[in-house]
Order: C-alpha cells, then sequence, then structure tokens
C-alpha cells in the first residue's frame, strides 16, 4: 500500500515537472494532458498487451494497481497546465 502511494505521488510530481517545463518552453497551456492522452497511455497499453489473449483480456488483466499511478499522472499533468495558466494571469509573461 505505502509503495502504491509513493508510486501515485512520484508520477504525479514527474508528470507536473515535466509539463510545466513543456509549457514554458512551448508556450501552450495543455499540451501536456494531450501528450499524455494521445501519446503515452496508447504506448501503455500497447507495452503490455498480448498477442494470445482476446481484447476483453488484455483490457481486464490492468488492475487498479496499474490505474492509479497513471491517474496520478493524468492530475500532475492538469495541475502543471493550471499552474502555467495561474501564473500568465497573475503577470507572469515569461511563461
Amino acid at each position: 500500500m505505502i509503495q502504491l502511494i509513493v508510486a501515485m505521488v512520484l508520477f504525479f510530481v514527474m508528470m507536473f515537472g515535466i509539463g510545466f517545463i513543456l509549457n514554458m518552453l512551448l508556450k501552450t497551456t495543455w499540451f501536456p494532458i494531450y501528450l499524455f492522452i494521445i501519446v503515452l497511455v496508447p504506448l501503455g497499453i500497447w507495452w503490455t498487451w498480448d498477442d494470445s489473449a482476446s481484447v476483453t483480456a488484455n483490457f481486464t488483466a490492468f488492475t487498479i494497481v496499474d490505474l492509479l499511478p497513471a491517474f496520478g499522472a493524468l492530475i500532475g499533468a492538469y495541475v502543471s497546465g493550471w499552474a502555467i495558466r495561474a501564473l500568465r494571469r497573475g503577470g507572469y509573461k515569461m511563461f
């Protein structure tokens, strides 16, 4: 249980940091969420895909332990976009 909590926090912090840096460099706000949904989620599914199992069996093979860190990363991507937006509204033009 402690490992799951640590993994969720770690994925949150990693995605927040990566998203914040990408938002600063690319001058976008919601790019990390799009990147997460369009690239990282399908990549994670493809990485664990078993060709000998059915589609239903492949998707039901994911457990809550697999999904919670991914959910933490998605929240980190959202919070990074929210933080950049708040900084821009606050007058910080370098972001």
